[in-house]
């Protein structure tokens, strides 16, 4: 039984009425709907977390939606590379990806980390099943083609990542296999190319294309801060697609949140209603963004 079923059976009758009545009218709104989820972070890193993350999502599936998430890896990822005496290099983020290497995230991304994070659902009595951008097709890919400007001449030259690659085509066939069956589909960020290659896929952009392809009513985008701030380092509760750009354009939306919205804003111009970037780290936070009338994270919309 979810953890949050027995908080809410150890109150008070009354507390116990207010409480169903609250969640009723969100539970009709998202009744049948496909909600994406983005999982990583300490919310994985942690296990009292990751272990109330599967119990939460078990939950989603038992009141009527239907989840589909998608996990990175990055510390676990390096961790065998660390154990392997392989040497990771980052280039704005992304980890350069040599054929060695690449056997390597696959291995850890769709083999040790998928399986658990199923687990977790498994284990808190939902039937989710592990797959890869490569079982049935899902996610065909390509190299990334990343370039940088030489500050001195201003001439740009294009940066090699290796086998790091974007989706080009989701086929949700597999997925709705899935859900049509009862199962939650639990997907590692990892595709193939039209040369048969394999190529690791950042997390945060496969979650933004699954969720567009299934016009998804929701993508949670969890993460290790609160959402998106304001100059004055507060939450803005909710943004416009134009909102973003003119934040980015101002220096608001700085750094590492700048992949972050764009995945977002991508999603909901594919059809999904809002993507919401929020704190994985807070108990509960799925639930918490989707059945609170305010939500904890920063939701964009068109």
């Amino acid at each position: 039984m979810s953890t949050v079923i027995e908080e809410i059976i150890q109150t008070a009758p009354a507390e116990q009425a207010r409480i169903l009545a609250h969640a009723l009218p969100y539970l009709r709104r998202y009744a049948g709907a496909t909600v994406v989820v983005k999982y990583g972070g300490h919310a994985m890193g942690e296990q009292h977390l990751a272990e109330q993350f599967g119990r939460d999502i078990a939950l989603l599936k038992q009141v009527g939606i239907n989840p589909v998430i998608v996990h990175g890896g990055g510390p676990q990822i390096n961790a065998m590379l660390k154990r392997l005496a392989i040497q990771s290099t980052f280039i704005d983020g992304l980890r350069v990806t040599d054929a060695a290497m690449v056997e390597v995230v696959e291995m850890v991304l769709a083999g040790t980390v998928n399986k658990h994070v199923a687990g977790l659902i498994n284990q808190a009595g939902a039937l989710a099943v592990g797959i890869s951008g490569k079982d049935g097709g899902l996610i065909r890919a390509r190299k990334l083609q990343r370039t940088v400007k030489d500050p001195g001449s201003n001439i740009e030259r294009v940066l090699d990542l290796g086998f790091v690659g974007e989706p080009t085509e989701i086929d949700v066939r597999v997925i709705h296999a899935l859900t049509g069956a009862g199962l939650i589909p639990v997907i590692a960020p990892v595709g193939w190319g039209e040369d048969g290659q394999t190529y690791n896929i950042n997390a945060d952009t496969v979650a933004g294309a699954v969720a567009g392809a299934l016009g998804a009513k929701r993508l949670l985008m969890l993460t290790d801060v609160p959402g998106v701030l304001d100059a004055d380092k507060k939450l803005i509760p909710e943004l416009t697609i134009d909102d973003v750009s003119r934040l980015c354009a101002e220096g608001v939306i700085t750094g590492g949140m700048i992949p972050k919205v764009e995945t977002c804003v991508d999603a909901v111009r594919r059809g999904v209603k809002a993507a919401v970037i929020l704190d994985g780290k807070q108990p509960h936070a799925c639930l918490l963004e989707m059945f609170l009338q305010s939500g904890i994270g920063t939701l964009i919309r068109a």
